[in-house]
């Protein structure tokens, strides 16, 4: 028997978690794990108590034919990297990873995982060191949160 790497070990727990995403676009799942131990989960899905688009059978942002990554005020769903991050105490979160991955809910296909400017946003402040993002199977982008604050892409915004 090969033994899963520790990585991807929690990148498909992450994965298990995103099959409760109810966005009809993108799924997503993501974990924080610190000191080797799962903290919180989140996925992908409409507020408590709002339904969610899987339920309504539409997505706005679709209908309106929204790129994805634009125009996030207009969806529903609150994203995977938020969920876990308000599941959990701050305590919690400083100096842990979050592992992040994403499918296309049309297809079922990988998606390269990053989050959003609004999560990278969360995480900064939940005090998330590391988030690990899924490419594909088996490979994985590592980055370290220090680098949103040294390479601030939001300045770009200024300009």
């Amino acid at each position: 028997m090969i033994r899963r790497d520790k990585t991807n070990y929690y990148l498909d727990i992450a994965e298990t978690v995103m099959q409760r995403s109810t966005c009809l676009r993108r799924n997503y799942g993501a974990i924080i794990v610190k000191n080797d131990e799962i903290i919180s989960t989140g996925y992908n899905g409409a507020p408590r108590g709002r339904e969610n688009c899987s339920d309504l059978k539409r997505c706005l942002r679709a209908e309106l034919g929204v790129p994805h990554g634009e125009r996030y005020e207009l969806c529903r769903s609150v994203h995977a990297e938020a969920n876990a991050i308000i599941s959990a105490a701050r305590n919690e979160t400083l100096g842990a990873t979050l592992y992040l991955v994403g499918r296309s809910a049309e297809n079922g296909e990988i998606i390269a995982a990053m989050p959003c400017h609004m999560c990278r946003r969360m995480i900064l402040n939940a005090g998330i060191s590391k988030v690990i993002c899924r490419k594909t199977a088996d490979e994985y982008d590592i980055i370290d949160s220090d680098e949103w604050i040294k390479n601030d892409d939001s300045l770009e915004l200024l300009k």
